[in-house]
């Protein structure tokens, strides 16, 4: 969707900025001159009538209008000259600088609720040609803890948001609930509980920590920890299932992303890893939730 949307700005920016072009080279010079000439006949001609009869202002007025008719664009030339500009501003900052983006699901409760409306910072990680989203300005990788935005592997027509737990080379289990990475637990604390009003249940709450990110996790205590993965995916041999969880080994140049709603989520542990091409960029900033303005206080931060 995301794609579809970048290649449809992308075909709008090429046709207004030929247009543009064109108008600025070819049509905008013959119209000065057609206004020029316009105002010219109008002044050696009826002019000097019109300003007998209804005075300065009433020539004025007249002389003005010859000439707005002697300038006017065509209405295809009209707005792309007024659009491009636009057009131009929103494709570089959507594609450089940042994109907004809206959480679809709760599987990245209750660091971001459904409805949350998140600013995406495009270049934390490297600057990337629009539409062919190859990278030429590397500027940094990925950290574990990041919430990131990447293009679905199984579909990447689609954006998922979820948090990177294991960086390529890792050893990432999940077993029984308890996530470890490099064979290191990761820290967690029990926090209470959530309730979820959108499943009307209470489910546990933990801090977390990884690497230097803290945050929170859901956490359902009566789901089974057997994880089944959705059939095959790249580099599948480097994963091992069981019914205590899946272990798995991080590619080269990929990444294990996780969902903070850990029994929520479909992610890495059931579809594989996200390539380094897909990611989109580092999630940053909440903005705004329309669904829920109660929740006012967690704008600002996607941590």
């Amino acid at each position: 969707m995301s794609l579809n949307f970048a290649l449809i700005l992308f075909v709008l920016l090429v046709v207004t900025g030929i247009v543009w072009t064109y108008d600025r080279l070819s049509l905008k010079p013959r119209r000065t001159r057609r206004m020029a000439q316009a105002a010219a006949e109008f002044d050696a001609g009826r002019g000097q009538s019109v300003r007998a009869a209804g005075g300065e202002a009433e020539a004025a007025r007249q002389r003005q209008e010859a000439v707005d008719r002697a300038g006017k664009m065509p209405w295809w030339v009209e707005y792309s000259v007024s659009f491009f500009p636009v057009i131009l501003f929103v494709f570089v900052l959507r594609s450089f600088v940042v994109e907004p983006f809206r959480i679809p699901s709760g599987s990245m409760l209750p660091t971001l609720q459904i409805g949350d409306l998140i600013l995406v910072n495009k270049f934390s990680y490297g600057l990337r040609l629009p539409i062919v989203d190859k990278k030429v300005v590397p500027l940094g990788d990925p950290q574990r803890g990041d919430v990131v935005v990447f293009r679905y592997p199984v579909d990447p027509q689609v954006d998922y948001i979820k948090r990177v737990v294991g960086l390529p080379g890792d050893e990432i289990a999940y077993l029984n609930k308890k996530l470890t990475v490099n064979g290191q637990p990761v820290a967690t604390s029990r926090a209470g509980d959530y309730f979820d009003p959108d499943r009307v249940s209470y489910t546990a709450l933990f801090n977390e920590k990884l690497g230097e990110v803290d945050h929170q996790i859901l956490v359902d205590e009566r789901r089974s920890p057997e994880i089944e993965p959705m059939g095959s995916f790249p580099s599948r041999a480097a994963c091992q299932y069981s019914r205590e969880g899946v272990r798995c080994k991080v590619p080269a140049g990929n990444y294990f992303m996780m969902g903070d709603n850990r029994d929520n989520s479909l992610d890495s542990r059931y579809w594989g890893f996200v390539p380094d091409a897909n990611i989109v960029g580092k999630a940053f900033f909440v903005w705004m939730n329309f669904g829920d303005l109660k929740r006012i206080g967690r704008i600002g931060s996607s941590q």
